[in-house]
């Protein structure tokens, strides 16, 4: 009895083990709708894909579409590249917008449409700063204080009588028969 309660719950966990990775593959039904990812960087579009499968020698076109366009025929056109794990294809020289990118297979079939905004890119904002009346206090450690020579003195000679006394001790520690 207590044996098949243990295999009966080891068997559930199982079960249970088996099905999570199957749960988190699947993710959520947005992601699984578009075949599609889309990113922008500066006045640059661009798209990923692995859904288009290859056919004499074209992987598919992407088009770039502006809210003024209705049809792909209408947007700036871009054949796909890649491999067989991932195929892409790019756009430069966008201007600021809302744009639609739409990924055709060269079987005919849509991978995906997905809104991308391109946004304006940000200019540089030259600021005046005070320069340091004295420059940069450099030195060993950033020191920000002048010390003088009696400090750097007595340091030094602390520096020395330790070296000193580290040299003697390893001295009589290595002939253990002298007094």
């Amino acid at each position: 009895m207590r044996t098949s309660r243990l295999l009966a719950r080891s068997g559930l966990t199982v079960a249970a083990a088996a099905a999570l990775p199957l749960a988190l593959a699947s993710g959520p039904a947005a992601a699984r709708v578009s075949g599609i990812s889309v990113s922008t960087t500066g006045s640059t579009a661009s798209v990923v894909t692995s859904a288009c499968t290859q056919l004499n020698g074209s992987w598919g076109t992407a088009a770039l579409l502006n809210s003024s366009q209705a049809s792909f025929a209408q947007g700036r056109q871009v054949a796909l590249s890649g491999t067989t794990a991932s195929q892409s294809a790019a756009w430069s020289g966008v201007s600021p917008g809302t744009y639609t990118v739409v990924v055709m297979c060269s079987s005919g079939v849509t991978a995906g449409t997905q809104s991308v905004i391109v946004s304006a890119p940000s200019t540089p904002t030259i600021s005046a700063t005070a320069s340091p009346s004295r420059g940069v206090m450099g030195g060993l450690g950033g020191a920000v204080r002048d010390y003088g020579p009696l400090t750097m003195g007595v340091g030094g000679a602390l520096v020395g009588a330790g070296v000193i006394a580290v040299a003697w001790f390893l001295r009589r520690r290595s002939k253990p028969y002298r007094l």
